[in-house]
């Protein structure tokens, strides 16, 4: 779906599904500094995320806008990115009680009041 919003009823579904326990987001935001600034630039993001699942097994997933995932674990399995990444969400399947999710992306900045900004 990509290119979708978030609709007000995968939000609530999802809301009565997961409950977040924490994120630890790491940026390398060394990219920024470059000779051009018509380059297309990205920057690399490492997140993890700690949540908790109401119904052990059920199947959700993780918002993500990005040109390029690189990793993905979930629960400690490596996920095949191509796989479960299509631009802008993450399929999270067979989920346990309590998961971490960890997922290294190249993201894109942006000069549209959203996101990363480099100007």
């Amino acid at each position: 779906m990509p290119g979708e919003n978030l609709s007000r009823d995968e939000a609530r579904e999802r809301a009565a599904l997961l409950s977040v326990d924490g994120y630890d987001v790491a940026l390398d935001l060394r990219s920024a500094v470059g000779e051009s600034d018509d380059e297309p630039r990205t920057f690399r993001s490492v997140t993890t995320v700690r949540f908790r699942c109401a119904e052990p097994g059920a199947t959700s997933f993780a918002d993500l806008i990005a040109p390029s995932v690189t990793a993905v674990s979930l629960n400690g399995r490596d996920l095949d990115p191509g796989e479960v990444f299509d631009g802008t969400r993450i399929a999270l399947e067979d989920l346990a009680a309590d998961n971490e999710l960890i997922v290294d992306a190249q993201c894109a900045y942006s000069r549209t009041g959203e996101g990363m900004h480099r100007f």
